[in-house]
Order: C-alpha cells, then sequence, then structure tokens
C-alpha cells in the first residue's frame, strides 16, 4: 500500500480507537479492540493478536484475531522476544530468513512485533501482526502500530 494512503489509513483507524478506548479501562478488552480493528481494516493482515509475558519470562497468548495461534512462545527465540528483548519494533519481511523464527502458521510470510508497554513504560507484552504476503510490513507501521498501542493505557 502507498505510503500516503496508509497513513491516513492508520489516522483514521487511531481516531476510531481513542473514540472505542473510553468505553471501558479494562487493558483485555482494550487489546481485544484494537485487534479486530486492525485485523479486519489493513491489509495483508492475516494474523492480528498480542503475546503477553508471564512472570516466569513465557510469553503467552492473549487476544487475537486470526487462525488458531501458539499458546506460548519459547523463550528467547522468535520475533515477538526479539521485540521484547530489544525493546523495539522488529520487522521481518520473510519469515523464512529470521533466524528462531517461531511458525504458528506456515501461511505467514512477513511478521511485524511491537512491544506493548504499561503506564509506566515497561514492557508487559507484544503486538504481533503476521502477513500472507512477503514485505508487507515497513516503518510506517511500525510507527502507527507503535503510536496506537499508546491507547491501551489512556
Amino acid at each position: 500500500m502507498e505510503r500516503n494512503r496508509k497513513l491516513e489509513r492508520y489516522q483514521r483507524l487511531y481516531d476510531q480507537i481513542e473514540g472505542l478506548m473510553a468505553k471501558s479501562e479494562n487493558e483485555l478488552s482494550r487489546m481485544a479492540t484494537i485487534n479486530a480493528l486492525l485485523h479486519h481494516k489493513m491489509k495483508g493482515f492475516f494474523w492480528t493478536g498480542f503475546y503477553l509475558l508471564q512472570e516466569d519470562g513465557r510469553l503467552c497468548v492473549g487476544p487475537y484475531q486470526g487462525p488458531v495461534a501458539c499458546q506460548e512462545l519459547a523463550k528467547d527465540t522468535g520475533v515477538c522476544r526479539a521485540a521484547i528483548n530489544d525493546k523495539k519494533p522488529v520487522i521481518v519481511g520473510d519469515v523464512n530468513q529470521f533466524p528462531g523464527h517461531i511458525a504458528c502458521d506456515s501461511r505467514s510470510k512477513s511478521e511485524i512485533a511491537v512491544p506493548v508497554r504499561n503506564r509506566s513504560g515497561n514492557v508487559f507484552g507484544v503486538l504481533d501482526i503476521d502477513s500472507n504476503v512477503f514485505n508487507n510490513f515497513d516503518e510506517t507501521d511500525a510507527n502507527e502500530l507503535t503510536k496506537i498501542l499508546t491507547l491501551i493505557n489512556l
């Protein structure tokens, strides 16, 4: 998708999500709402969901949209863990080229993982989005998704 069109779509989604966040203070409800809108409004979002960091370091699936997900992700491997460890978004144009990629669905071709922070700024999970199209994500996605995720903790 052309960058300007993508930015416009993200801005519309941000505005819509911001309005919907006023309806619940519950983080899981907010995550579920964000998932639904992103999954159904953004082209090529094949799987859209959250993995939540547990006290013992495991990543367990949270609210999501799409095919059945991996319930838990192995520690210290995969795109989601890289985003948590680096505390910044990770964009993978071809998941087959990412060392340690965790294949929950063989139809996944590209992926973006964006850390989710609490009000104190600590990472407590990751928004993970898979596409069945190679190179579906770029810095625009990383920046705009990071901005959207701030709405979880209004």
